[in-house]
């Protein structure tokens, strides 16, 4: 599968419109902590204190820039507990991407290669292997994940391992439909001809012509990964307090709302929705390029 030699305006501008929101996102996961104005875990003394009104920011950026204010505006207010919203919804990018990247990451790896063993070896054992692939995504994901999280426990790597295994058969069922068309190619004839064994053909020549579909895939998943990863946090089975996490702050929020502080559940909330639109436009771009 070769890139299109000249994908359109529109394809181009999504294409760099997911790229842009995904390292903006990537790179508020690794500084966002440091970038931040409060600690996210430390209250601030003011609580319930409402955002700025749009026409107040441009004087108190500029008032922030040239150093006239003693304390950082809350720009986005604080939550019942007087903590900085604007700081822990940029800190918690940190959390959500690193949980969704991990297990996006770990199921591609297990997924494809699962997936070029049962595409490229045709038998009894792969055909049972396939089966039970079909088995895990009969059931719904969120479920799947709240349970296993359930039973090996609330730490982080066992939510990156629930992400990897709910996310594994879509890798795996992508990886072996391309693995199969791939092992019927010239190439794979020609490397058996020259005593070429099995296993050095299909990971040396298959797998690397079958991953296009899989690494397009990849950023969808993220974004599904941060979602189900807020999911999780949000009804008390992810993420626990007082880590700072986009689902547990819309959680902690909801309550909140009660006092009319919609700000500490629409800023996560607005959080999770640009960085999942992002990714979702980057993969869809991706799939526009190569297709």
């Amino acid at each position: 599968m070769r890139p299109a030699p000249s994908p359109g305006i529109g394809a181009r501008v999504l294409l760099w419109f997911g790229l842009s929101v995904a390292a903006s996102v990537v790179f508020l996961a690794m500084f966002g902590p440091l970038l931040a104005p409060y600690d996210p875990r430390e209250a601030t003394g003011n609580v319930g204190v409402p955002p700025p009104s749009l026409a107040e920011w441009p004087g108190l950026i500029l008032a922030s820039v040239t150093g006239q204010l003693d304390a950082h505006p809350h720009w986005f207010g604080t939550d019942f507990y007087g903590l900085d919203v604007f700081s822990r919804v940029i800190a918690a990018a940190r959390t959500d991407v690193t949980i969704a990247l991990g297990g996006a990451l770990l199921s591609l790896a297990l997924g494809t290669s699962l997936g070029l063993i049962a595409g490229f070896f045709r038998n009894w054992a792969t055909a049972l292997l396939v089966r039970i692939s079909d088995v895990l995504q009969s059931f719904p994901v969120f479920i799947t994940a709240m349970v296993l999280v359930a039973l090996a426990g609330r730490a982080t790597g066992n939510i990156v391992l629930a992400l990897c295994l709910v996310y594994t058969p879509i890798f795996l069922r992508l990886t072996r439909a391309e693995a199969m068309t791939q092992a019927r190619r010239g190439y794979v004839e020609a490397a058996r001809a020259a005593g070429a064994g099995p296993w050095y053909i299909a990971w040396r020549h298959v797998l690397p012509n079958s991953m296009v579909p899989a690494l397009v895939q990849l950023s969808v998943t993220i974004g599904f990964a941060i979602i189900l990863t807020a999911g999780l946090s949000f009804v008390g089975a992810g993420v626990q307090p007082p880590t700072p996490e986009w689902g547990l702050m819309i959680s902690q929020g909801a309550g909140d709302l009660n006092y009319g502080w919609w700000w500490t559940s629409v800023f996560p909330g607005l959080a999770i929705s640009i960085t999942v639109f992002g990714f979702a436009v980057l993969g869809h771009a991706l799939e526009a390029r190569f297709r």
